[in-house]
C-alpha cells in the first residue's frame, strides 16, 4: 500500500486529495431518509437496499462506486481531474485506512505488536479485544475500513510482509482473521468498521511481487491458501477482498475470472466487494468480467471515461458495471457503513487510550514465545546481582541507527519515511524497563550497544547474566537479504555466549532464523516486533511477572537446505525466467515464474512428509510451569454413513509446576493414506488458563460440516470437496511435534443416495436468463410434494443431460461425475419450494437441463 503516503504528502504540500476532502466532508449531513431515500429503509435487507439504491442512480452515479475516492468522497465531484456528477442523497462519507499492525499513517493510534505476534498467542478472545481497540481508533480518526488483516499465508521465511500475516495453518489464520474482522465491526456500538482481507491470493512474496506469477496447482490453492479466506468469511463476513499484485497461474490476479468470479462467488459464495491494491490493476474490460469491483486510490481504469470507452467497443455491458458497483454498496449496507455517521473531526487527534496500550502490552506478553530454558535460567530470580543488556534495539537511542523503535512494530506504521511527526512507536525502552524491574532486587543493569563485539564480550564476562537481543527488518517491497541475524547479530551472540555461559537470547524478528549458536545458549526467547508496550512486557517475563504462553504459528529451520524452497535461489523462491535466471535482466519486463512445487508441504506439513528434525516446531512454546496431558475420548454422535461426520475429542489438560500458566493444546488429524496428504493437518485448539495443580477437561468439535473441511480433500476431479473414507487418526499435543494423546476413528461418509420419486413429485422449471457475454445462466425449479406425505430432508436433486462443459455453480457436491444440490429443509404434502440454480457455460451457447432424480424420505 502506497496511495496513503503519497496522498499525506500531497496535503502537506497543498491540502489535496482524498484526506482533506474527507476531513472536511465528515461533518456533512446525509438528506433524511424517505420517499426519496427508500434504500435508508433499515427495515430491509442489505439485498433490498443496494438494489433500490443502484435503480435510483444514473449510470454516471453508479460508476462512482467502482473507485475508492469517489465512492467514499460523494461531497467530492473531481478526483485528480476526473469529474463526477453528485451521488444520489442519504449517502454520507465513508474512509478507508491501512494497517494489519495497528492504524497506518497516523500520529495518535497505538502501535500494536505485528500480526505474528497476535498469532502466536492462540488467543481468540485477545484477538477479539485489539479488534475493537483499532476499530475505536480508526473511527475516531474518520475511518470506517480497515485494509486487514492480511491471510496470506506464510510459505518461506524471506517473505517481507511475513509479520504482517497469521502463520504457516490455514485453520490458524482462518479463525484469528474471523474473529479479527467481527470485532472490528461489531465491538463498539454504532462504530461499525469494515474489514477488507488480503491479498487475494498468492502474494507470498514481496521481490517483484508486481512481475511475478504465483504457479500453485489447483488442491494446493483450495487447501492452503484459499481456505483461510473461507474460514475467516464464515466467522466474521468481511466487506471485502484486495487482490495482490501479482499473477496466479499467469493471469493477473485483479483480471482473473477463475479466482474472483468462479471460486469467490460460485464456490464460496461471497458476496462483498473486490478491491484492488494501488497499482495492481492493469485493464479496464478484462479486470471488470473477471469480477473486480473497486479501484483503489484516484481513478484511473475505472475512471468514466474508460469504462465508456470499454462499453463503445462491445467489451463489456452496463449490466457488468452495475455488478460491481452492487458488490460495493451491499458491502456497504451489510456492514453498517450508511447507517452511522463517522465523527466530524478526529483526523489530527490522539486515539489512544490505556485500555488500547494494556491490550498492545498483553499482545506482547502473550505472543512471546520461550523457545528454550536449559537449566531454568528464566525467569531471572536475582538479587543484588550484575544483568548486561546487548544489542542495539535495546535503547531508545540508537546505535548505528537502530534502537528499540527500529523493532516496534512493522516499517509503514506510522510512515516512517515521513519523519519523526507521523512515526509514534517510542514507548519505555527494554533498557528502562528491565532497569527499573531489576532494581526491585538491588539488582543492577549495564547496556552495550554491540557496535564492537570485542568490546560487548567484555561487558558480557563481567555480568551475572546477560540478555543480548537480536533483530532483522523486513517490510513491503523488499524481502529479506537473508535470514540471519542484523548488525552482525549472530557474531554478537556467538561472542558474548563464549563469554557469560548464563545468556539470554531475546529475539526481536518478523519470523524464523536461522540460530547457528542455539547450542551455545541456555535461553532463547521470541518477542517478535513487540509494540509501543514491548518494554513492559519484555520485563514481566523476564523476571517471571507473567508466564511465557505464546506457540510458534511458524515452524523454525535448522538450515537453509531443509526449507522447500532452499537454501539457493531457484524456481520455488524467488523465481526464474526463460533463461533459467533467478536474476531480471536489465530492462527485462518478463514476468518471473514463482513454482510452488512443494504443493501442499507447506509449513509442518513440509517437515513431516521429508521427515526433517525442524529446530523449533510448529506449535511449540515453552512455559515457566509443566503441563500434562490424559485421558483422550473420541466420540460422534452420528449415525455410520453421515454424509459429513462430526467427533468430540475429549481430554485432561493438568498443571503439574508451582506457577499458575496458560497451555495450548492442539489437535491434529491424519487422513487415510488414500487421501494422498502430508502427513497431519491442525484442525482445532484451545488456550486455557491453569492454576498450580489445576486439571481441567477439555472438548474441541471437529466438525465435517465446518468451513475448514476438517475430513475432506480437494477432488481435482469433480473440483469440489470430498471426504475420504478410511482410519482418521486424531493426536493431541503442545506442538505439531510434540503429540502425547493418540485415537482412531473410522469415519464412512457416504455420499448421497439417489432415488428417483420423480411421480411423487411434480418438477417445473423456468427459462434459463442467460448473460452470453460472461457465460453465467440462472434458473428456478419448483418441486411440489403431489403426495399426501411429508418428503422429509435433506432432499438432494441432481441433473441430467447437461451438456458437455456446462458446470452448475452452486452445487452441494458431485457423486459419479454429477452435481447435486442439497435442501436442508422437508415438503409438507402440497406444498411447493423453490430452488434457484447457476450455471456457467463456457461456450456461452444454449443448453437444456432435468432436474430428474431427487431423493428424500417418504
Amino acid at each position: 500500500m502506497i496511495h496513503r503516503k503519497l496522498l499525506a504528502n500531497l496535503i502537506a504540500a497543498a491540502c489535496a486529495g482524498i484526506f482533506c476532502t474527507t476531513a472536511l466532508a465528515a461533518g456533512q449531513t446525509a438528506a433524511p431518509a424517505g420517499a426519496a431515500c427508500p434504500w435508508m429503509d433499515t427495515t430491509k435487507t442489505p439485498e433490498e437496499r443496494t438494489n433500490l439504491l443502484l435503480e435510483g442512480s444514473s449510470l454516471d452515479q453508479v460508476m462512482r462506486w467502482l473507485n475508492e475516492a469517489s465512492a467514499n468522497e460523494n461531497f467530492t465531484m473531481s478526483f485528480g481531474g476526473v469529474a463526477y456528477p453528485a451521488q444520489v442523497p442519504c449517502v454520507g462519507f465513508h474512509a478507508d485506512v491501512d494497517g494489519p499492525w495497528g492504524i497506518a499513517y497516523l500520529w495518535g493510534t497505538t502501535g500494536f505488536p505485528v500480526p505474528v505476534a497476535q498469532a502466536a498467542s492462540w488467543d481468540l478472545e485477545l484477538t477479539r479485544k485489539k479488534g475493537a481497540a483499532m476499530a475505536d481508533e480508526a473511527w475516531s480518526k474518520q475511518y470506517n475500513t480497515l485494509l486487514a488483516p492480511g491471510i496470506d499465508i506464510v510459505r518461506h521465511p524471506w517473505g517481507g510482509r511475513n509479520a504482517e500475516y497469521l502463520g504457516e495453518d490455514p485453520y490458524l489464520a482462518g479463525k484469528l482473521a474471523g474473529v479479527w474482522v467481527k470485532a472490528l465491526r461489531e465491538s463498539n456500538p454504532n462504530q461499525p468498521v469494515a474489514a477488507i482481507l488480503k491479498h487475494f491470493v498468492g502474494n507470498q512474496q514481496e521481490l517483484e511481487r508486481a512481475t511475478s506469477s504465483s504457479n500453485i496447482d489447483e488442491r494446493t490453492l483450495q487447501q492452503i491458501y484459499l481456505l483461510p479466506y473461507a474460514i475467516a468469511f464464515d466467522i466474521g463476513q468481511p466487506a471485502g477482498v484486495m487482490c495482490g499484485f501479482n499473477q496466479l497461474n499467469g493471469i493477473f490476479s485483479c483480471e482473473h475470472p477463475t479466482l474472483l468470479t468462479k471460486i469467490l462467488r460460485d464456490q464460496i459464495g461471497f458476496k462483498g466487494l473486490v478491491v484492488t491494491d494501488n497499482g495492481s490493476q492493469h485493464s479496464t474490460a478484462a479486470s471488470l468480467r473477471a469480477g473486480l469491483s473497486q479501484e483503489l486510490s484516484l481513478p484511473k481504469f475505472f475512471a468514466p471515461a474508460k469504462l465508456r470507452e470499454a462499453m463503445a467497443a462491445g467489451q463489456i455491458t452496463e449490466a457488468q458495471i452495475r455488478k460491481a458497483a452492487y458488490h460495493v454498496v451491499y458491502a456497504k449496507f451489510a456492514n453498517g457503513l450508511m447507517d452511522n455517521t463517522l465523527p466530524e473531526s478526529g483526523r489530527d487527534h490522539d486515539a489512544r487510550k490505556s485500555e488500547h496500550f494494556a491490550v498492545a502490552q498483553e499482545m506482547a506478553e502473550k505472543g512471546a514465545v520461550l523457545l528454550k530454558n536449559e537449566r531454568n535460567v528464566l525467569p531471572l530470580k536475582l538479587s543484588g546481582k550484575r544483568i548486561a543488556l546487548i544489542g542495539p534495539t535495546v535503547s531508545n537511542s540508537p546505535t548505528n541507527g537502530i534502537s528499540a523503535e527500529t523493532v516496534c512494530t512493522a516499517p509503514l506504521f506510522g510512515d516512517p519515511s515521513a519523519g519523526p511527526v507521523l512515526y509514534d512507536c517510542r514507548g519505555t525502552s527494554p533498557l528502562d524497563a528491565i532497569t527499573a524491574r531489576a532494581a526491585q532486587e538491588g539488582n543492577t543493569v549495564v547496556f552495550d550497544g554491540g557496535s564492537d563485539v570485542a568490546a560487548a564480550a567484555k561487558v558480557a564476562a563481567s555480568a551475572d547474566v546477560v540478555v543480548v537481543f537480536g533483530y532483522n527488518r523486513a517490510g513491503e517491497f523488499f524481502d529479506l537479504p537473508n535470514l540471519n541475524l542484523f548488525s552482525k547479530g549472530d557474531e554478537l551472540v556467538t561472542a558474548v555466549a563464549a563469554a557469560n555461559p548464563n545468556t539470554v537470547v531475546l529475539l526481536q524478528t518478523a519470523g524464523p532464523v536461522l540460530m547457528p549458536w542455539a547450542d551455545r545458549v541456555p535461553s532463547i526467547l521470541e518477542m517478535w516486533w513487540s509494540g509501543v508496550r514491548g518494554g513492559e512486557a519484555m520485563a514481566g517475563l523476564l523476571f517471571g511477572d507473567v508466564n511465557p504462553s505464546g506457540k510458534l504459528p511458524v515452524t523454525f529451520m535448522k538450515n537453509l537446505a531443509d526449507l522447500p524452497t532452499g537454501g539457493t535461489p531457484n524456481d520455488a523462491y524467488p523465481g526464474t525466467f526463460a533463461d533459467g535466471s533467478t536474476t531480471r535482466a536489465v530492462r527485462s519486463n518478463e514476468i518471473r515464474q514463482v513454482n510452488y512445487k512443494e504443493g501442499l508441504k507447506v509449513g509442518y506439513r513440509w517437515y513431516d512428509a521429508k521427515k526433517i528434525a525442524p529446530l523449533f516446531a510448529f506449535g511449540h512454546g515453552l512455559s515457566y510451569t509443566s503441563f500434562v496431558y490424559s485421558d483422550l475420548e473420541v466420540t460422534t454422535d452420528d449415525q455410520p454413513g453421515s454424509a459429513a461426520p462430526s467427533y468430540n475429542v475429549r481430554f485432561t489438560v493438568g498443571n503439574t509446576g508451582k506457577v499458575a500458566g496458560a497451555e495450548v493444546p492442539q489437535v491434529y488429524l491424519t487422513l487415510p493414506a488414500a487421501a494422498a496428504e502430508p502427513g497431519k493437518r491442525m484442525v482445532g485448539f484451545d488456550r486455557i488458563e491453569l492454576a498450580p495443580g489445576e486439571q481441567r477437561v477439555v472438548q474441541i468439535t471437529v466438525d465435517g460440516k465446518s468451513s475448514n473441511r476438517p475430513f475432506s480433500i480437494w477432488d481435482v476431479k469433480s473440483s469440489d470437496w470430498r471426504i475420504v473414507n478410511g482410519e482418521h487418526m486424531f493426536t493431541v499435543g503442545a506442538s505439531s511435534r510434540d503429540l502425547r494423546l493418540t485415537k482412531v476413528a473410522q469415519v464412512s461418509a457416504a455420499a448421497p443416495t439417489f432415488v428417483n420419486v420423480t411421480s411423487r413429485v411434480k418438477i417445473e422449471q423456468s427459462g434459463l436468463a442467460a448473460n452470453r457475454v460472461t457465460g453465467k445462466y440462472a434458473g428456478t425449479v419448483k418441486f411440489t410434494n403431489t403426495t399426501g406425505e411429508a418428503l422429509e430432508g435433506p432432499l438432494t436433486f441432481r441433473f441430467e443431460g447437461l451438456a458437455a462443459g456446462v458446470q452448475l455453480d452452486n452445487r452441494s457436491g458431485v457423486t459419479d461425475g454429477v452435481s447435486y444440490v442439497t435442501l436442508p429443509g422437508s415438503i409438507a404434502p402440497g406444498a411447493t419450494t423453490t430452488v434457484t440454480v447457476t450455471f456457467t457455460n463456457p461456450s456461452k451457447g444454449a443448453f437444456t437441463y432435468t432436474p430428474k432424480l431427487f431423493s428424500g424420505t417418504l
